[in-house]
C-alpha cells in the first residue's frame, strides 16, 4: 500500500478522535480520584472528590440566570402523548374515507 515520504509524515496531525486508536484511551482530562490496588480493585481518595459548595441563600435570591430579554418562550403543541407522525397518518385515513 501508499506510504507517504518522510515530509508527508509530519503533515497528518489531526486531533484524535475517540474512534482512532484501539488501544488509546484519550479520557476526559478529569484526572483521577484515587488509586488501583493490586488486585485489580480501586479505591477512592475522598480528598481529591469534587465537590460543589452552593452558596447560603441561593434559593432566596432575587438574581436569575442571565437569558437575554429578546428570547422569546418556546411554545411546543406536542405533549408526550402527542405523536406528529401519528397525527398525519390520522388525518390522511380521514382523508381517503371521506372521497369513498
Amino acid at each position: 500500500m501508499f506510504k507517504p515520504s518522510q515530509i508527508l509524515k509530519g503533515a497528518k496531525r489531526f486531533p484524535m478522535t475517540s474512534k482512532q486508536g484501539r488501544q488509546f484511551y484519550k479520557g476526559s482530562r478529569t484526572g483521577s480520584m484515587g488509586r488501583h490496588t493490586k488486585r485489580g480493585g480501586y479505591i477512592i481518595d475522598w480528598n481529591k472528590v469534587r465537590t460543589f459548595v452552593v452558596p447560603s441563600g441561593l434559593d432566596t435570591t432575587p438574581l436569575k440566570p442571565f437569558v437575554s430579554l429578546k428570547v422569546r418562550p418556546m411554545r411546543s403543541s406536542f405533549g408526550p402523548e402527542e405523536n406528529p407522525q401519528e397525527k398525519k397518518e390520522i388525518q390522511v385515513e380521514t382523508k381517503i374515507g371521506y372521497s369513498t
